[in-house]
């Protein structure tokens, strides 16, 4: 809450607001009025209410004082104070009760933190949406350089960690979010929320390939640590920003041999389709030419004289003559040398 006196507040508020902002002691509600820090589509004052006359539009879920959200909204209340005033509806002027529209929570934290009244706006209709519902939260990038402007203009990382109910390292990545981040993917990432743990993956590769990743995550409506990890183990390592070159040597022999073993792969597939192909020709050739060496060889004079001037012919001779089937004649080598020799 603002501790400058009335008086100088309004004289601060008509100079921002110049034909917008009017200073009137009458107040038709009977409140005291708080200063006016944001301008919404209610009535222009703010009005400090007691939380005892606040009436409830909704019921809580059980267990939210212990959610996270809470705690942050509990911790961000506690040091910087209420951002945005409550919104309420006064539907009975004769009653000095008040319909919360929206705020249930920050009420609660209010009220934990020892607090009687708090700041609130008038709606001018009965609306029974949340009002949250309308707002555009803020980008991670957004977020970024709000976290940016906020420190250079000398708030403490210490006392943005308290408001935010977090510790210092997520402060440090939140700020630290877009180093080593390309333009290209910036803009691609200014509208979306995501992680800061998504940009720490992609400072591992090079700028072209983030902006690859990015379009693939995006394409996907997938912007996750886990998509970003698949992404990155994908990513040749010529494209990698984080590996040394003894590294990339390590990482690319694998991917040589893989392409090696592919290639011989196809060969031999190749091959099996050509015998596969050919094996009924062959068998049948292999049939007709043993019979026909069978009886060749039958004749010893034949025999004798193969062996004496064609040695080696005579083996392959007497191969095929002894072979049972294809698979035998295609295993046997006669080159190598039997326990009968």
């Amino acid at each position: 809450m603002n501790t400058l006196p009335q008086n100088n507040q309004s004289q601060k508020l008509s100079e921002m607001y110049p034909g917008i902002y009017q200073s009137d002691t009458s107040d038709p509600h009977g409140l005291r009025t708080a200063p006016l820090n944001t301008l919404l589509g209610f009535e222009m004052e703010t009005y400090q209410i007691p939380l005892e006359s606040l009436l409830p539009s909704k019921k809580l879920p059980d267990g939210l004082m212990s959610t996270r959200k809470y705690k942050q909204v509990v911790s961000s209340i506690n040091e910087i104070g209420l951002i945005e005033p409550l919104s309420v509806l006064q539907t009975d002027k004769q009653k000095k009760e008040y319909l919360l529209l929206d705020g249930h929570l920050r009420v609660l934290a209010i009220k934990e933190l020892g607090l009687n009244e708090a700041p609130c706006l008038f709606a001018r209709d009965d609306e029974t949406y949340t009002y949250n519902h309308r707002i555009n939260r803020l980008s991670t990038v957004q977020e970024h350089y709000m976290l940016r402007r906020a420190i250079d203009r000398g708030v403490s990382k210490e006392r943005l960690a308290r408001a935010f109910n977090v510790n210092l390292s997520s402060i440090n990545r939140r700020v630290n979010l877009l180093q080593g981040i390309c333009p290209d993917v910036i803009n691609l990432l200014q509208d979306h929320q995501f992680t800061p743990d998504v940009t720490r993956i992609l400072r591992c590769m090079k700028a072209a390939r983030q902006v690859e990743a990015v379009e693939l995550m995006l394409a996907s409506s997938s912007i996750t640590v886990a998509h970003a990890e698949a992404l990155l183990k994908a990513t040749p390592p010529e494209q990698r920003a984080d590996l040394k070159p003894e590294d990339k040597e390590r990482k690319t022999a694998p991917i040589e041999q893989l392409v090696k073993l592919e290639k011989e792969m196809n060969q031999v597939q190749d091959q099996y389709k050509e015998a596969e192909s050919n094996y009924g020709s062959d068998l049948l050739n292999l049939m007709v030419a043993k019979g026909y060496l069978t009886k060749l060889l039958e004749n010893e004079a034949v025999k004798a004289f193969v062996d004496k001037h064609e040695p080696e012919i005579l083996s392959h001779f007497e191969l095929v003559v002894n072979t049972v089937s294809m698979e035998e004649a295609l295993n046997e080598n006669p080159d190598e040398p039997t326990q009968s020799e």
